[in-house]
């Protein structure tokens, strides 16, 4: 849009000082554009096109222009210095010497969204669909195949764009290969998908990060995909950004109701759907599947926690995720024990039958410790590697118990490991967190998928902000 050369202001009929300065503008004979009222000046900028090219912050903005391009600008109303940029001495001499603008309409929060869209060159690269006038939007999203079965956020450009201001990073910068399908996945279409899922723009930095550690070739994602077996991603998240972003570690932290909760673990699962191909039926072979694989995201609670943080235990201090294969919440109930070696013998004797009481060596683990679980084991001073270490000696089992057909049980480890014991878990394989509610003597067993070189390895990931 060029400008004409001469004296070029922006005004709207609802700012006091634009109506003020009315008088001095038609003296002036400048070319007068109004935001809001197309009938009071010649130049109708209701579309807002020209304030927002222009980077009008403030109204009345009085420009000079000088082939086309702008020379010199001046916001609200000065006399003084009104008289310097036009050059005509003696204005508005009714008037007061200084009056303050007021907001443009191109900065209102509620409008600044759109007007990028439409005028911002906003670099936006993914592909636009078209609904036709008579599709309700929220079913074509599904009859598209993009919702994970319940209703997603229709991700309009000015939705995307809103997502992005959360985090520094390029919109083409691209964030990992996301298996199945190996295909590159931008910082773009992670905020589509987060869009899709309800997340906030805060939250972005977090569903970034988890998608980093979720496609590394150890977290063995199209593995975890493709397996028949009942896990998905579940994402841990430590460090001060879970309570910047609200997120819930406390009461009904594996539960419903937190929207950073729900909507983290709900945007890597829609990109792991919706640019990796992982669907399920498809790639996804799950026989039963379970509920988390919709979301599983929560924070730790780590004050009052009897350990350190999850992910500065890992290497990763400050603000971090994990990303774990989860197959599902096993509760832990002990309402009696008042010392660590008696509930420490409870937590064992639970983490024993975790996927099977036969099969050792095998399934990883997490014990989410709750709070007044968690005191008994801060008052007498267990740190995580005790408590780890005193689980690994009750947990190491005979394999004579374990052989296939012992116990009238088909199920088991082949005779060739007779007379030897047995860790229920490889090493690095039982991961400890903390999160709950400060009443409720329950913790809870988020049973693994198969560890190690043969499975799904833990991930930890700095969440950059």
């Amino acid at each position: 849009m060029r400008l004409p050369d001469g004296l070029v202001a922006v005004v709207k009929h609802d700012c006091p000082t634009c109506v003020l300065v009315e008088p001095v503008l038609r003296e002036l004979g400048a070319a007068v554009w109004c935001q809001d009222d197309a009938d009071w000046f010649d130049g109708d900028d209701s579309e807002l096109e020209l304030s927002y090219r222009l980077g009008i912050e403030t109204v009345p903005t009085l420009l000079r222009v000088r082939e086309g391009q702008e020379t010199a600008r001046v916001v609200g109303w000065s006399r003084e210095q009104w008289e310097q940029l036009t050059g005509v001495p003696g204005l508005g001499p009714n008037l007061p010497d200084h009056r303050p603008g007021c907001g443009s309409l191109s900065v209102d929060p509620f409008r600044i969204d759109e007007l990028e869209a439409r005028y911002g060159g906003s670099g936006l690269t993914s592909r636009r669909v078209e609904l036709a006038d008579a599709e309700d939007e929220h079913e074509a999203l599904f009859d598209r195949g993009w919702t994970d079965g319940l209703p997603v956020v229709p991700p309009t450009p000015e939705r995307v764009l809103r997502m992005l201001r959360g985090t520094t990073r390029a919109p083409g910068d691209v964030v990992a290969i996301v298996p199945p399908d190996l295909v590159e996945c931008t910082v773009e279409k992670v905020a589509v998908n987060a869009v899709m899922a309800g997340c906030l723009p805060e939250y972005l930095p977090v569903v970034l990060a988890a998608l980093e550690a979720a496609c590394t070739e150890e977290f063995a994602l199209h593995g975890l995909l493709a397996t028949t077996y009942f896990s998905g991603p579940l994402v841990v998240v430590n460090g001060p950004i879970a309570k910047r972003i609200g997120m819930n570690s406390g009461v009904n932290a594996l539960g419903q109701g937190n929207r950073a909760n729900a909507t983290i673990g709900r945007a890597l699962q829609l990109v792991v759907r919706n640019v990796g191909g992982g669907r399920p039926g498809k790639v996804d072979r799950a026989t039963l599947g379970n509920p988390g694989k919709i979301t599983f995201c929560f924070a730790e609670r780590e004050e009052g926690s009897p350990f350190a943080p999850l992910a500065a235990d890992r290497g990763v201090p400050g603000d971090a995720v994990t990303l774990y294969a989860g197959s599902g919440v096993q509760p832990v109930v002990d309402q009696l024990s008042r010392n660590p070696d008696s509930l420490a013998r409870t937590f064992a004797a639970c983490l024993r039958v975790n996927a099977h009481p036969k099969l050792p060596m095998a399934f990883d683990a997490m014990l989410v410790v709750s709070p007044e679980h968690g005191r008994v084991f801060r008052e007498a001073g267990w740190d995580r590697s005790r408590l780890i270490g005193e689980l690994e000696v009750l947990l190491t089992l005979p394999a004579d118990e374990l052989i296939r057909g012992v116990g009238s049980v088909a199920e088991g480890v082949p005779d060739s490991m007779a007379g030897r014991d047995l860790p229920k878990f490889r090493p690095g394989g039982l991961l400890l967190a903390h999160a709950g509610g400060e009443a409720g003597l329950f913790s809870a067993i988020v049973g693994g998928w198969v560890g190690g070189e043969t499975g799904s390895v833990p991930v930890t990931r700095e969440v950059r902000t």
